[in-house]
């Protein structure tokens, strides 16, 4: 045989394309970092659905990525606020609470030791006296 070599043809990366290329996960692609393949992976066992397409695991981290991020910087603008470097419960309630929307969202959620929001109602407050008025005029009708 003239010419032929042993064995099969090579195919696939060894085909003369030089070496492989390292893989780029679904996260990195995305340009996120909730991991798109353990979401995935949870929305197949969680069996919301029979089949689960492709883009559905990369919007459903992009969205939780979104969520995570502004709930934790508010947190944080509270702990700050309380001089505090550390985000507690009590902080992640406050942020939570104060914003409109996030608040519509966790409507129906209660954070373990998050306490409530500090508010006094108006009419348990003391009455305010008139200031720059003369008390002269007052104090004549107790006088006896």
């Amino acid at each position: 045989m003239a010419g032929a070599k042993g064995g099969k043809a090579a195919t696939g990366a060894a085909a003369g394309r030089g070496t492989k290329k390292a893989a780029v996960s679904r996260t990195k692609k995305a340009g996120l970092t909730l991991p798109v393949g353990r979401i995935h992976r949870f929305l197949r066992k969680g069996r919301y659905a029979e089949r689960i397409g492709g883009g559905a695991p990369v919007y459903l981290s992009a969205i939780l990525e979104y969520l995570m991020t502004e709930v934790l910087e508010l947190a944080g603008n509270a702990a700050k606020d309380n001089k505090k470097s550390r985000i507690i419960p009590r902080h992640i309630q406050l942020a939570v609470r104060n914003d409109e929307e996030l608040n519509k969202l966790f409507s129906n959620v209660t954070i373990a030791s998050g306490g409530v929001l500090p508010n006094i109602h108006s009419s348990l407050l003391p009455k305010k006296t008139g200031k720059g008025k003369k008390e002269g005029g007052s104090l004549a009708s107790q006088a006896y």
